[in-house]
């Protein structure tokens, strides 16, 4: 598993889900706003780690386990993307690792 792979000028993050990296615990029972955040949290925190930021990301997958959730996902979302927000993709899925509510991966631009 890799958590962002470089391929030219693109780079590729795997999907996250809302584990908080500094417990290495699962947020399965949160809300699904408080889930958005840590996930995007965490795909910050990749590209970070890549040199990039936010602003380097031009598409994301969002995977929901309910689409009900998609205006407080999306509220949260756009938090994250306040100007020029990436290329997106949301759907509903069965389930996720882990029976979490969200997971999203993205692809970023150098």
């Amino acid at each position: 598993y890799s958590s962002a792979l470089a391929v030219g000028s693109l780079v590729f993050l795997s999907g996250q889900i809302p584990i908080d990296p500094r417990n290495n615990q699962l947020m399965k029972d949160a809300s699904i706003d408080d889930q958005t955040r840590l996930v995007l949290d965490n795909l910050k925190a990749v590209l970070e780690a890549n040199g990039m930021t936010m602003a380097n990301v031009v598409s994301t997958s969002v995977f929901l386990k309910n689409l009900d959730d998609f205006a407080k996902m999306n509220a949260v979302y756009g938090t994250y993307f306040p100007s020029a927000p990436p290329a997106r993709a949301t759907v509903e899925v069965s389930r996720l690792p882990r029976d979490v509510k969200v997971e999203i991966s993205a692809i970023a631009a150098r």
